[in-house]
């Protein structure tokens, strides 16, 4: 007596493979292994993958009592260096053994069953920052060994009526510049050890193309494309043990220029206000410009913070402020 034949069954591989990529969360594809045979010869050619790491599968742990280790190594991190840097004390040295034992719940050991993937988004489950109620931060840090770009957004508030204006706008920035220069570092702080979590997974996944980590508040991503994946790739080895402190969680940033424009208060469509906007396009200082701020320089800030915030109301903001006056400042690596 035949069976009668299962409607998956009928389907060729390469389609199957399609209905994989559009699934794409890797907890349901991985559930998927121990459907069938051929499911499971077919899953780890899937190529575009969204991994949630707020609950992480593991193959040898059938508790999810760790399953914010990811995160939470990522958070401990964030805090360990913002405390320092608050404090002005300079950082004990991580012990590596804790770094070590989660190991087993990191991003690249769940997707090590997965042998193709080309388009990779890691979804963590908060942002980063902690500040002052009201206050919006969003930025998008594109790298390859270490960083190439950084964009950030911040104002103090939006609404619909504006508050009282300011003595004028050299002055707030003046006043401001402490806490807008905070909120830089920050960012810089978050991308870089977001960078660092995805080194392992760079290595490990020699398909990718595009991988993204960004996290579900949509406060920051860190975004790396093909030639930025070669690079980093290409590193391998190359960090000796001399690197210390800091680089055990985060990626060292850079000395960097950091292009600043600041408007004490905006008006957008619809009759919104926006309170405090400031845009900052960071880019390494031995990437070249001559950072006087020229057309050119404002046009390329207008792309990258276009590609950052896309054309809704973060956009709008973002392309007004472009046409402000700058402000150059310059970092040392850290």
């Amino acid at each position: 007596m035949e069976m009668e034949m299962d409607g998956f069954d009928r389907l060729p591989d390469a389609v199957i493979l399609q209905i994989f990529d559009l699934v794409s969360d890797t907890k349901t594809l991985i559930r998927c292994l121990a459907v069938s045979k051929r499911f499971n010869s077919l899953v780890p050619h899937t190529d575009s993958l969204v991994l949630t790491v707020d609950r992480v599968i593991s193959s040898d742990s059938d508790s999810d009592s760790d399953g914010d280790d990811v995160s939470n190594l990522l958070s401990s991190a964030l805090r360990f260096i913002l405390n320092s840097l608050h404090s002005l004390v300079s950082p004990s040295k991580p012990d590596p053994t804790r770094t070590r034992a989660r190991v087993p719940n990191s991003p690249a050991q769940i997707l090590r069953c997965f042998h193709r993937v080309r388009r990779l988004a890691i979804d963590l489950p908060s942002g980063d920052l902690r500040l002052e109620k009201g206050t919006v931060l969003k930025w998008r840090a594109e790298f390859g060994k270490t960083l190439r770009t950084c964009v950030i957004l911040g104002f103090r508030s939006v609404g619909e009526s504006p508050a009282p204006a300011p003595a004028g706008a050299e002055s707030d920035f003046a006043g401001g510049l402490k806490v807008l220069v905070v909120w830089t570092i920050s960012a810089l702080i978050a991308a870089s050890a977001r960078h660092y979590l995805l080194k392992e997974v760079v290595r490990e996944q020699t398909g990718l193309e595009c991988l993204v980590l960004r996290d579900r508040e949509a406060e920051g991503a860190v975004v790396m494309e093909k030639d930025g994946l070669r690079e980093c790739r290409e590193e391998g080895e190359e960090v000796g043990d001399e690197e210390e402190g800091l680089d055990r969680c985060r990626t060292r940033v850079p000395s960097v220029r950091m292009r600043m424009r600041h408007v004490p208060r905006l008006e957008l469509k619809g009759g919104l206000w926006v309170e405090g906007a400031t845009l900052v396009v960071v880019r390494p200082s031995y990437g070249g410009g001559n950072g006087n701020g020229g057309g050119d320089m404002a046009a390329e800030d207008g792309e990258l913070a276009l590609k950052a915030f896309g054309d809704g109301l973060y956009g709008e903001v973002a392309q007004k402020l472009v046409k402000a006056r700058s402000y150059l400042l310059e970092m040392n690596s850290f």
